[in-house]
């Protein structure tokens, strides 16, 4: 097997080979690495690259490996992590200079958790500022650029895991969503995205009130590997008051089942946004497919108004929550489009805060209405094409004026209500840019939601394309 098959072997098949010793995790690290040396200058995916630390690891997991003692789900697998997530000993910065060198004491849950699996940390990957857009660049490390086209972001927040996935740099990736950021960087770099549902998998610190609506997961380029990821990373930790009790589940076994008899719904635009018509088209294709799954497809949707509004406010002030008191000092030193956000989440009272928060019931009512009809619904995952490298949002789309959410009108609805999400690769636009597929489900329903994004990669698999990176 050659270094590019081996970078893109999927994490299953990679566990496979290292336990039955046809492939070492030093020969995985070592060739993942070349490949990052020789792309990452380019794409900008890793923003802190722990090499040392890695092969000192795939030393450690190699000898495990020879001894025959037991071997955790994810031994020798690479893994990055967003730098919104703490990182025990290894810089973590939110993509800020506020935190350019700071070096935390602790790992987040999710890095414990996937650390006790056994993989093997190679890094931390790009974000936009506290992770406060959908595209990724920032004023400590610059843009990321998307894989398939060096002119596009690759989306964001978790934008540079995202790319580092996409361009073999690693099987499997660590992000966050708090209204889109896993589910918008997926779709535009052509992998699999998951947002569990709320809780699911534990996070902390979430700063701000944020923790209402981040969510972490698994980004990986199968379904299978994100089911795999799963059953590591979920469970309850003690440092997060939110997160979910175990649930037992085995996600790898579960993503086997299909979904042949289950009742789909498909939106094209919730009944009021805006869409690219090409991205339509292909989004609208890709639901029909579905139907190859053996599920029966409608036509329908929830029925609700637009949420901008309530989710700006939540979002916004969470960030002013977290980063008012530094706005005098830091001004200079903040993104600008990050000054404009905490500027506006400063205008609203509590009041208006909590009003804006309990119109999630609303929403959440209209989606259990919703799905004692439906077991899933499916929409496109972004309204357009991934955005040209320093835009930061669509003005326009489909000869239609939109705000700065208007991009990510389908995802950041399913943050207010905390329900499981994912997204799908469904085809590409004539500039050959990735297309995504949403798939949502009812409340602690991730097991489902894996079960059809895997029926929908068996009938129409994405993981053998590949980025023209060489």
């Amino acid at each position: 097997m050659d270094a590019a098959e081996v970078c893109y072997l999927p994490a299953v098949e990679m566990a496979a080979a290292i336990r039955s010793k046809k492939l070492s995790p030093v020969e995985v690290i070592d060739a993942v690495l070349a490949r990052l040396d020789r792309l990452n200058p380019t794409l900008n995916a890793y923003c802190t690259v722990t090499g040392e630390a890695a092969r000192a690891s795939a030393r450690e997991a190699e000898a495990a490996v020879m001894r025959g003692g037991p071997l955790g789900m994810l031994h020798g697998i690479p893994v990055s992590i967003k730098d919104l997530v703490m990182t025990k000993g290894v810089r973590t910065t939110w993509g800020s200079k506020l935190y350019e060198h700071f070096v935390p004491e602790e790992d987040a849950p999710v890095v414990e958790r996937l650390r006790q699996a056994g993989a093997i940390v190679l890094g931390k990957t790009n974000t936009p500022e506290f992770g406060f857009k959908g595209v990724t660049d920032n004023p400590v490390f610059g843009p990321s650029r998307n894989p398939w086209s060096l002119a596009h972001t690759p989306g964001g927040s978790s934008g540079g895991g995202a790319a580092a996935v996409a361009a073999g740099l690693g099987p499997l990736a660590v992000g966050t969503d708090g209204g889109g950021s896993i589910r918008i960087p997926c779709s535009c770099c052509g992998i699999f995205g998951l947002k569990p549902t709320l809780g699911r998998v534990a996070a902390a610190p979430v700063y701000g009130g944020l923790e209402t609506l981040s969510h972490t997961g698994p980004m990986t380029r199968t379904v299978r590997d994100a089911a795999l990821m799963m059953n590591a990373i979920a469970g309850p930790d003690p440092r997060d008051l939110g997160s979910l009790p175990a649930d037992g589940m085995d996600y790898l076994a579960e993503a086997g089942r299909g979904v042949a008899g289950l009742r789909v719904a498909w939106t094209p635009d919730w009944g009021y946004a805006p869409v690219d018509p090409e991205t339509r088209r292909i989004a609208d294709a890709g639901a029909r497919r579905f139907a190859d799954t053996g599920c029966r497809v409608d036509e329908a949707g929830p029925g609700f108004p637009s949420p901008e509004e309530p989710f700006n406010i939540v979002f916004a002030g969470s960030m002013a929550a977290r980063l008012g008191d530094k706005l005098a000092e830091w001004r200079d030193r903040f993104d600008p489009g990050l000054v404009e956000v905490l500027e506006y989440g400063k205008r609203f009272s509590a009041v208006d805060f909590v009003n804006a928060a309990n119109w999630r019931r609303t929403l959440g009512e209209a989606f259990r209405r919703f799905f004692a009809r439906y077991d899933l619904l499916l929409t496109p995952t972004l309204a357009a094409p991934p955005l040209p490298v320093g835009i930061n949002h669509y003005q326009e789309i489909g000869g239609r004026k939109v705000g700065h959410s208007g991009w990510f009108a389908f995802t950041y609805p399913i943050n207010m209500t905390g329900f499981p999400a994912a997204t799908v690769p469904c085809g590409f636009t004539s500039e050959g840019l990735p297309v995504g597929l949403q798939i949502i489900g009812p409340r602690l329903a991730d097991a489902l939601v894996l079960r059809a994004a895997a029926a929908f990669e068996a009938v129409a698999p994405w993981a053998g394309k590949r980025p023209p990176l060489g």
